[in-house]
């Protein structure tokens, strides 16, 4: 009866570092073979365990700001002296094939997409405390004490920026989370601007048609006589 638009929805998952975006995104993928998580791109260096094509595509800086300048990223951002971004291709190959897909970035990032893909839906993940994100952060032992203490720093900037979002989620427990994700998703695809064309089989057909028949104002609608 009602066919929607081929492609998919494009979702933007931001929050502080710590806030467990990466994780809750892993639950969301879980069973859900239509959600395709985008690798972003960043001119840091992978940490002990990260495989390049995985978390991220590890490029140098010099690569990074050319393809800056070929306009070939969909949004970047700098952060801790280093680059992230999207590739635009990447993204809308997915969409255009009715994929949904998850961008995990930074807030400076999201804004760029907002303004130029307005319809995409943004979601906000907040720690259910800063104490709560310290301790993440420190748990993490993958920084120094010193850039610890900047990406905490820079979290009350960022949870500023709130009120720019469609959707707010407090990842107190990873699964909860991850479910409130999903229920926005399922949420946004029943969307009537998602709606392409809506259409009446033949018995539907019928039942409108006595409906709006002024000559059955007063009388009950028989349903033998629309077989």
């Amino acid at each position: 009866m009602i066919k929607t638009k081929k492609q998919g929805l494009l979702i933007v998952l931001s929050g502080p570092s710590g806030s467990g975006k990466n994780t809750v995104c892993d639950e969301v993928k879980k069973g859900n073979k239509n959600i395709w998580e985008s690798i972003s791109m960043t001119s840091r260096k992978p940490r002990n365990s990260e495989v390049n094509g995985e978390a991220y595509y590890f490029v140098s800086k010099e690569e990074f700001e050319k393809n800056i300048k070929d306009g070939k990223m969909l949004e970047y951002a700098e952060f801790a002296g280093n680059y992230y971004g999207t590739l635009t291709d990447s993204v809308f190959k997915h969409l255009n094939n009715g994929e949904d897909v998850i961008l995990v970035i930074e807030i400076q990032g999201a804004l760029q997409i907002k303004k130029k893909i307005p319809q995409a839906i943004f979601v906000f993940l907040l720690p259910p405390s800063m104490q709560e994100l310290k301790r993440r952060l420190i748990g993490r032992k993958t920084e120094s004490k010193d850039k610890v203490m900047e990406r905490f720093e820079t979290a009350y900037k960022e949870i500023n920026e709130l009120s720019k979002y469609n959707y707010v989620i407090v990842n107190d427990e990873v699964k909860a989370a991850a479910s409130k994700l999903m229920a926005i998703i399922k949420a946004e695809r029943c969307r009537v601007d998602r709606i392409e064309e809506v259409f009446l089989d033949n018995l539907e057909e019928k039942i409108h048609e006595k409906l709006v028949d002024k000559n059955l104002e007063n009388k009950p609608l028989e349903m033998n006589n629309l077989k």
